[in-house]
C-alpha cells in the first residue's frame, strides 16, 4: 500500500507541474489572471502532493519494507535509524524525489513571499519552477521510480525463478520477505557518517535555491522588467541559496576529513569542484548584483551571471549522476544522464535566445558608466573576474579537457591537486586583496589619496603581523607573504566595524556594545557582508596552515614501542577486534599520545570490515593548533602500521566556515523597521 500511495502521490505532482508550467505561461502571455491564479495554485499543490510521497518512501525506509527495490539497496535490518532516515538522499532515486521536494518546498516559499510583490514577473517565475519541477519528477517516475517492487517471474524452466524490479508487472508474485531482509544490502559505509546526515540536504538546498534567481531572471526577460525589481526581489533568495551551498561544502569537507583518510579535506575531487562551481559564480553575482541596486548598472552582466549559475548546477547535476565522471561522491552510471543534459541544454539555450532578444533591442543597456578604476563598482567587476577566471580554470581541469582528451584522442586524462593549486592560488590572492580593497573605495568615485589613507590602518596592522610571524620562526616566505594577504583581507573588515562603532559612540555617546549592535542592526547587509569576509579570511589562514605546513609519516610499531613526530609522541598499547551491534567487524589500534613528557590524549583509530567494503576511521586529537591525526594502515596484536599526520590550523576552516554562515545569516535576516514595528503592534492590537 505505501508504495501505490507513493507512487500516485508522484504521479499527480508531476501532472501538476506540467499544467502549472503551462497554465502560468499561458497567464503571464494572455495576462489573464484566471490563468495566472489556476497555475499558481497547482504549483502550491505540488508540494502536499510531494510531501505525501516522501514520507511513504520515509515510512518504508523506516519499517524495513524490503520488498521496495530501493529500500532494499539502501539499508539492511542492522542500519540504525538515522541512516535509515538519511537513507531517503542515499543513492539516485531517493535523491531526485528529495530534490524535487525541496524544489516544490522553495516554489511554494517564493509565491507566499512574491506573489503580491511581483505579480507581473510571477506567472513566468512559476513557469520556470514548474519546468524544472516537472523534469525532476519525470526522471523519478519514468526513469529513476522510487517505488519500483521486487517480482518473482515465471520462467521458462520448471522449478526455477527469476526475480525483477518494476512497478506492477503482470502474472508476478512478491518474493518472501525473509528472503529481501536476508539479502538487502545496506547503505553504503562511506555515507555513514553524521556529516552526510546533513551535506547533501544541504548542498541539494543550495542547488534549487540559485532555481529562483534565474526563474526570476527569465521572468523579468520574457516580461519585459529589466529595471533592478528582479534584483530586489531575488537578492534574499540568492543568498540563501549561497549560505546553503556554503554549508553544504564545509561539511562535505569535514566528512571527506573524518572518512576518506587521506588527511585532508579538499582533493580537487571532479564532484567536490562541481558543487564548488556555482558557489564561484553565485558569489560572482552576489557581489554584481548590489552595482545593479545601487547604480543600475551591469544589467546585462548579471543576467548571464545568473543563468551561469543555474547552468552550473544543472551541469553539475548531469556530471555527477550520468556517470560522465568517476569518484567516490558520484551516483552509479543510469540512464538520467541524457535526458539531463538536453534539459539542461534547452533551459540554458532559452535563457541566452531571450537575453540575446532583449539586448538586440537595447533593453539591456546600463543607466551609467565606469567613473574610474578605483571605484568600488569597479573593483566589484574585478573581483566578478577573478571568480569567473576560477570558474574557467577549474571547469576546464574537471571536465573541459577530460571530456575532450577522451572524445578525441581517446585517452584518459587527470589533472592532479598540484595543477589545480597552481592555477587557482594567484587568483585566489587576487580575490583576497580585491577583497580588502574594494569596501574601501567609494561609489561612483574614489581618489588615489582617499583610497590610500583607508587603506593605511590595516597595511599597518599586517604589516605588524607579518613582522611577528617572522619573529615568531615562520621561515617559508610564501606561506609568509600568504598569510599577509589574508590578514589584509581580516584587517580591512575589523577595521570598518571599528570605524562605523567608533563614529556612532562619539555621536551618540553609545556604549561599545550597544553601538555594535546598531551598526549591525542598521545596515545588516554591510556589515553581515564584513562578518562574511572574516570567515572567509580565517578559512584561508586554516588553509595555508594546513596544506604549506603538514607533516605526514608511516610507521610500523611493535606493541609498546613508541614514535617521535615532531614534538609529540605516539605509543601503540593493544589491538582490540570487536564486532558492532549491526554486524561489522571492527579492528581498533589502541595509542596513547603525549608531548612534552605529558600524555594527553588515547585514540582508536579503526578499520570496519563492512560486506561492501572496509573503512578507515582515524582517530585524532584536536585543538586549535593543529590535528595529530593518526590512521590503522593494517596489523594484529603484536605490530601495526600507522599513517600519520599533523595538520596546523585545520580547525580553523570549520570555524571559519562558522563565522560565513554567522555573517551570512545577519545579511539575509529581515530588517526591523519603525514602519514594521508600528505594522505589527496594530496586527496585534
Amino acid at each position: 500500500m505505501l508504495a501505490e500511495i507513493g507512487l500516485s502521490a508522484l504521479a499527480i505532482a508531476f501532472a501538476l507541474a506540467v499544467y502549472a508550467a503551462a497554465a502560468s505561461a499561458l497567464g503571464g502571455r494572455s495576462q489573464l489572471a484566471r490563468w495566472q491564479l489556476s497555475g499558481r495554485n497547482a504549483a502550491l499543490l505540488t508540494f502536499p502532493s510531494l510531501l505525501l510521497a516522501v514520507a511513504m518512501l520515509v515510512i518504508a525506509l523506516m519499517t524495513e519494507q524490503y520488498q521496495l527495490s530501493y529500500v532494499y539497496s539502501v539499508t539492511d535490518p542492522q542500519t540504525p535509524a538515522l541512516y535509515r532516515f538519511t537513507a531517503l538522499w542515499g543513492s539516485q532515486r531517493g535523491s531526485l524525489l528529495f530534490w524535487s521536494l525541496l524544489m516544490s518546498l522553495f516554489t511554494t516559499a517564493a509565491i507566499a513571499l512574491n506573489w503580491r510583490a511581483e505579480r507581473r514577473l510571477m506567472p513566468y517565475a512559476i513557469a520556470t519552477m514548474m519546468a524544472a519541477l516537472a523534469f525532476f519528477l519525470g526522471l523519478s517516475l519514468f526513469l529513476e521510480n522510487p517505488f519500483e517492487r521486487w517480482w518473482l517471474l515465471p520462467a521458462a524452466a520448471p522449478g526455477a525463478q527469476e526475480v525483477s524490479s518494476a512497478l506492477i508487472p503482470p502474472l508476478a508474485v512478491a518474493p518472501s520477505e525473509a528472503a529481501l531482509r536476508a539479502g538487502a544490502q545496506g547503505l553504503n559505509p562511506l555515507l555513514r557518517h553524521f556529516g552526510m546526515v546533513i551535506h547533501p540536504p544541504m548542498l541539494y538546498l543550495g542547488f534549487v535555491g540559485f532555481t529562483i534567481p534565474f526563474a526570476f531572471a527569465l521572468a523579468a526577460l520574457a516580461a519585459g522588467e529589466l529595471s533592478s525589481g528582479w534584483i530586489k526581489a531575488t537578492r534574499r533568495w540568492s543568498l540563501i541559496a549561497w549560505i546553503f551551498l556554503s554549508l553544504g561544502l564545509i561539511l562535505g569537507g569535514r566528512w571527506a576529513y573524518d572518512v576518506l583518510g587521506w588527511g585532508g579535506y579538499w582533493g580537487w575531487d571532479p564532484v567536490e569542484n562541481a558543487a564548488f562551481l556555482p558557489w564561484l559564480v553565485g558569489t560572482a553575482f552576489i557581489h554584481s548584483a548590489m552595482i545593479q541596486e545601487k547604480r543600475g548598472m551591469l544589467k546585462l552582466w548579471n543576467m548571464l551571471l545568473v543563468i551561469a549559475a543555474f547552468s552550473a548546477v544543472m551541469f553539475g547535476t548531469f556530471a555527477t549522476r550520468s556517470g560522465v565522471i568517476e569518484s567516490v561522491h558520484s551516483f552509479a552510471r543510469s540512464e538520467v544522464g541524457f535526458p539531463m543534459l538536453a534539459f539542461w541544454a534547452v533551459m540554458t539555450l532559452v535563457a541566452l535566445a531571450l537575453l540575446l532578444w532583449r539586448w538586440g533591442r537595447g533593453e539591456l543597456r546600463d543607466e551609467r558608466q565606469f567613473a574610474n578604476l578605483l571605484s568600488r563598482e569597479s573593483l566589484f567587476v574585478l573581483n566578478n573576474v577573478v571568480f569567473i577566471a576560477l570558474f574557467i580554470a577549474i571547469f576546464w581541469g574537471s571536465f573541459g579537457l577530460p571530456i575532450v582528451s577522451e572524445l578525441i584522442f581517446d585517452r584518459e586524462v587527470t589533472i592532479g591537486a598540484e595543477t589545480f593549486e597552481f592555477f587557482v592560488v594567484p587568483l585566489f590572492i587576487a580575490m583576497y586583496v580585491l577583497m580588502g580593497v574594494a569596501p574601501l573605495s567609494a561609489w561612483g568615485a574614489t581618489s588615489l589619496p582617499r583610497l590610500g589613507a583607508a587603506l593605511r590602518p590595516p597595511l599597518l596592522l599586517t604589516a605588524l603581523s607579518v613582522l611577528a610571524l617572522a619573529l615568531s620562526g615562520t621561515s617559508l616566505l610564501t606561506a609568509t607573504a600568504g598569510y599577509g594577504v589574508v590578514l589584509f583581507a581580516a584587517f580591512v573588515a575589523l577595521c570598518e566595524i571599528y570605524r562605523g562603532a567608533k563614529a556612532r559612540r562619539r555621536l551618540l555617546d553609545e556604549s561599545w556594545p550597544r553601538a555594535l549592535r546598531a551598526l549591525f542592526r542598521r545596515n545588516q547587509r554591510r556589515y553581515g557582508g564584513y562578518i562574511v569576509h572574516l570567515g572567509v579570511t580565517v578559512i584561508g589562514i586554516g588553509v595555508i596552515g594546513s596544506t604549506v605546513f603538514q607533516t605526514e609519516v608511516q610507521h610500523t610499531l611493535e606493541r609498546g614501542a613508541s614514535v617521535a613526530v615532531r614534538d609529540y609522541r605516539l605509543r601503540y598499547d593493544d589491538f582490540i577486534r570487536a564486532r558492532a551491534v549491526d554486524g561489522r567487524m571492527m579492528n581498533i589500534s589502541v595509542v596513547t599520545l603525549s608531548r612534552d613528557g605529558r600524555e594527553i590524549a588515547r585514540m582508536r583509530p579503526r578499520i570496519d570490515d563492512y560486506e561492501q567494503m572496509p573503512m578507515t576511521i582515524a582517530g585524532a586529537h584536536s585543538t586549535l593548533e593543529n590535528d595529530f591525526y593518526v590512521l590503522l594502515i593494517g596489523g594484529d596484536r603484536e605490530r601495526a602500521v600507522f599513517r600519520i599526520y599533523i595538520n596546523p590550523l585545520v580547525n580553523l576552516v570549520w570555524w571559519g566556515g562558522i563565522l560565513l554562515i554567522i555573517g551570512t545569516i545577519i545579511a539575509v535576516y529581515p530588517k526591523v523597521t519603525p514602519a514594521s514595528r508600528q505594522r505589527k503592534r496594530e496586527a496585534d492590537e
